[in-house]
């Protein structure tokens, strides 16, 4: 099993394309918080200044893409002396209700128009695992990454291509090339974060990751640190310990998370309450119902009863 590829799944990754840009300095825009959401930011010509909230700065580039997860608020800006404006009156100044292209100014061939591809990705609703914990502020993509990961790059160039083409799926070509590029975008920037770069090395480990699998492929068994330390060859405080170290959680609570994760999932997919506890490990509807709420914060009926945006 891979380990990330199922992450990815039960956590529901979906992409979401705002618009394109046609921007002329001077600009200045206010992007609100998003909670579940990483916004990207795709530049394809021109200059642009993103504003992390905390006084950081960083430059993009045509070719860069930045990408900030967890939904933090920031500000893009032809330059970080600009004033600033919400993302809601710069759309009704510019007339902007719906459409593939948000413009600022008169943007022409002299005055330099940045365009950008905008979008987000979200998750699902209560959707939590260490790979999204161990995700910074921001991941930036440049031309030296993209030369080190080619896939990466050929995302990068392919996006563009299918958003402009406006045949019939264009929008849902790019929709599922920028899902791929999301995963390809934290492969390759965990070279440079620490943390990111744990957790990765952590579900190939010969060990460690295939602890990880046996955990995704079986959630409904009785697993114990000493049945999995075993199954990998580790002793049992050897193999909590490295699992502590790499994923910052001990081996159950992680299952535990994982088992809840996996059942959110099954819920949102209309399974009954009885099936699901059974599904993920617990050997009661009480207690599963009881573990679920904690976690949740509301019943596992309530994802039966109503999509999941609807939860408050």
């Amino acid at each position: 099993m891979d380990v990330f590829s199922d992450v990815v799944d039960t956590l529901e990754l979906r992409g979401t394309l705002y618009f394109r840009t046609a921007w002329s300095p001077p600009y200045g825009v206010q992007v609100p918080a998003f909670e579940d959401a990483a916004r990207f930011h795709l530049m394809l010509r021109g200059r642009c200044c993103v504003g992390m909230g905390d006084g950081r700065w960083i430059s993009l580039e045509p070719g860069d893409m930045i990408l900030v997860p967890r939904g933090a608020a920031h500000v893009l800006a032809d330059s970080p002396d600009t004033p600033i404006a919400e993302l809601d009156q710069v759309k009704a100044a510019s007339g902007y209700t719906a459409g593939p292209v948000l413009t600022i100014g008169e943007p022409t061939q002299e005055n330099a128009t940045t365009e950008m591809i905008c979008g987000h990705f979200s998750f699902a609703t209560g959707a939590d695992h260490p790979l999204l914990q161990a995700l910074p502020d921001h991941l930036l993509v440049t031309a030296g990454l993209r030369f080190r990961h080619l896939l990466l790059d050929e995302l990068m160039r392919l996006i563009p291509r299918a958003m402009f083409t406006q045949e019939p799926g264009s929008e849902a070509a790019v929709i599922r090339l920028s899902e791929a590029l999301f995963v390809e975008t934290v492969r390759a920037c965990a070279e440079d974060d620490a943390n990111l770069r744990c957790v990765l090395t952590a579900m190939s480990d010969p060990r460690i990751g295939k602890a990880l699998q046996l955990m995704h492929r079986q959630p409904e068994k009785h697993w114990t640190v000493e049945s999995l330390g075993s199954a990998v060859a580790m002793s049992r405080s050897r193999f909590a310990a490295e699992f502590q170290e790499r994923l910052g959680h001990s081996p159950m609570a992680y299952l535990a998370d994982w088992r809840l994760q996996k059942a959110r999932r099954l819920l949102a997919r209309r399974h009954s309450v009885q099936q699901v506890a059974k599904a993920v490990g617990y050997r009661s509807s009480a207690a599963f119902t009881r573990a679920f709420t904690q976690s949740f914060g509301y019943s596992p009926s309530v994802i039966r009863r109503q999509d999941e945006s609807e939860i408050v």
